[in-house]
């Protein structure tokens, strides 16, 4: 009796379906990044700052969007780790120097983003936290996964239980956190400063959110993901989902009520830091993986496969999208360019974010026509790969 043949996907195949859920991501990401954009949203509690219609638009986008798409990033930033790993070793090329090198420039590419256009850069983040997972990427699949579900669980389970504790023995709640000086501040110098005393500003922002504690924060919620899809590539989860849709559709059917329900706990109670975080750092990567396991399934119709080919092209140029709109965004908000910092709704931002990556769409698909790679990733090709193809 044969075997039954399990159908391989080629490289090119596999690279397509981590850019689709890059460029998926991408639009998520943007949607929350507006907020910070047009307002000093470090500073204030938004159940107050946002009235009305605002507010309802900003709680449905808390639920649906908020801490749901960087998750999806962070594994497909561990399992394109190790897709090139392995394209390396059938070239015969060195993929740690190689590595090295490429998450050196993007940390400076990211310092630069952080510095001089926007303070919630993730890039450093993702370069440095990179340069750890080299260290882990010899593991088996298996370990790997299990590293990073029990890394992930049981800090997330502590830092739950502190903050819960912190809950019950002290009556400061997120209704009472708004730091009057510091936003009166960011609204002042966003709104009329030079670039100078902006890109001050932006050190201020970028060390309040990446502190030690941001540090540590990442290394126990982002790291750990990165983990599990780096597992997951080691056994080929996206390039056997024609043949596991079972295992992909059980995570669906866990991982969607789970996150929906704790997305929305917070709603049902008071609005403490506690239940906050339990919505972001339970509720947010559940539902990523939700989001990501939909995507997956229903990208194995050939024909839901071409109607992402847009995305697809937003993922394979992600560097070059991702600072475009932190430019535009910033240019279109701060006193440098229109101005319009403090001055723009929940609404107006949301339909200015979607108009802003349509453009982004058009010119990815513009670009392509033309070219092989985005500029971006050209440049960090050139400055690490030299004549070596790795991508």
């Amino acid at each position: 009796m044969k075997q039954k043949q399990i159908p391989k996907l080629t490289l090119n195949d596999h690279l397509q379906s981590l850019h689709v859920l890059m460029g998926f991501s991408l639009f998520g990401i943007l949607l929350v990044n507006v907020i910070s954009f047009h307002s000093p949203s470090s500073y204030y509690n938004p159940y107050e700052w946002w009235q009305y219609g605002d507010l309802n638009i900003y709680i449905w986008l808390d639920i649906i969007v908020q801490g749901s798409f960087y998750p999806i990033i962070a594994l497909v930033f561990g399992y394109g780790l190790v897709l090139m790993m392995e394209h390396a070793s059938k070239k015969g090329i060195s993929f740690y120097r190689i590595s090295v090198r490429r998450l050196m420039v993007l940390l400076l590419i990211g310092g630069a983003h952080a510095f001089l256009v926007w303070y919630g850069d993730i890039l450093v983040v993702y370069a440095f936290l990179g340069l750890f997972m080299l260290l882990f990427l010899r593991l088996r699949g298996h370990i790997l996964l299990g590293i990073g579900i029990g890394l992930y669980f049981f800090s997330q389970m502590g830092i739950g239980m502190y903050l819960l504790l912190l809950t019950l023995f002290d009556t400061t709640s997120i209704a009472d956190f708004t730091n009057i000086a510091a936003l009166q501040q960011s609204m002042e110098i966003y709104s009329n400063g030079t670039f100078l005393e902006i890109t001050a500003q932006r050190f201020v922002d970028w060390s309040l959110q990446n502190g030690s504690d941001g540090l540590l924060l990442n290394l126990l919620m982002t790291l750990p993901l990165m983990m599990i899809g780096a597992g997951a590539a080691k056994l080929s989860w996206l390039q056997r989902v024609n043949v596991q849709k079972k295992k992909w559709f059980i995570i669906l059917l866990i991982a969607l009520p789970i996150g929906v329900a704790a997305k929305l706990f917070p709603l049902f109670t008071e609005l403490s830091f506690s239940y906050q975080y339990i919505q972001d750092a339970i509720g947010g990567p559940f539902l990523g993986v939700a989001y990501l396991a939909a995507i997956v399934l229903i990208m194995t119709n050939q024909f839901v496969l071409k109607l992402f080919q847009p995305l697809s092209s937003i993922g394979r140029m992600s560097v070059t999208i991702y600072l475009m709109q932190s430019i535009f965004g910033t240019l279109i908000f701060y006193s440098y360019g229109l101005g319009l910092y403090g001055q723009v709704s929940m609404g107006t931002g949301i339909w200015l974010a979607v108009a802003l990556f349509v453009i982004q769409v058009l010119f990815a698909e513009i670009w392509f026509s033309r070219f092989n790679q985005g500029p971006l990733e050209k440049l960090l090709t050139l400055m690490t790969n030299g004549k070596n193809k790795l991508h």
